[in-house]
């Protein structure tokens, strides 16, 4: 599988992935802020949360390798949580702007 369809896989997977708090998935929050495959098809996220403090701290991360470990011809994943930079409301898709009522 090609690096460029096996990411559009892993950024698909992370779609399915929604913050417990709001109706929008991860991806669209902008809390992914990289996705790369590494060769034989290990992936590495770099992602960030809404807050230090945010109640998914511990298990946000978890979800997001576990998910996508499922995806099949995935090697291994790691996924790095960042504070820099900063999530704030700009980082969010149109889409999720729209639906949290920021636009």
């Amino acid at each position: 599988m090609m690096n460029d369809e096996l990411r559009k896989r892993v950024i698909k997977e992370i779609q399915t992935i929604y913050d417990p708090e709001l109706p929008v998935n991860i991806w669209e929050l902008g809390l992914i802020y990289k996705v790369e495959i590494l060769p034989i098809n290990n992936v590495q996220v770099i992602m960030t949360l809404t807050a230090p403090s945010c109640p998914v701290a511990q298990s946000l991360p978890v979800e997001v390798d576990q998910r996508i470990r499922e995806i099949e011809g995935i090697n291994e994943v790691d996924v790095i949580v960042t504070w820099n930079p900063p999530w704030d409301k700009s980082m969010m898709s149109e889409a999720a702007q729209l639906e949290l009522g920021f636009l």
